[in-house]
């Protein structure tokens, strides 16, 4: 079976590299579209700079904390998605 977007090497092992961009990601079992990886991994990181922010004191020069957490959520899925999403 071959596939429009992979190179098959010669050997015998058949090995195959993807030249195009996945459009679906597979986690346990399911599929899921690459922006939603994206978003979830953003969530995580920004969960994780927020509570950085917490623990040094900086988040106290934020106006509105959970508008700077949803600030750092749109930044970090946008980071990320420039990684799992090619154009």
């Amino acid at each position: 079976m071959y596939f429009e977007n992979v190179i098959y090497l010669p050997g015998p092992q058949g090995i195959a590299m993807f030249t195009g961009a996945p459009s679906e990601v597979q986690i346990l079992g399911m599929y899921f579209p690459p922006l939603f990886v994206s978003i979830m991994a953003g969530l995580v990181c920004a969960m994780a700079v927020g509570k950085l922010l917490n623990l040094t004191g900086l988040s106290r020069f934020f106006w509105h904390p959970p508008l700077a957490n949803a600030a750092l959520w749109l930044l970090a899925t946008a980071l990320i998605g420039l990684l799992v999403i090619t154009p």
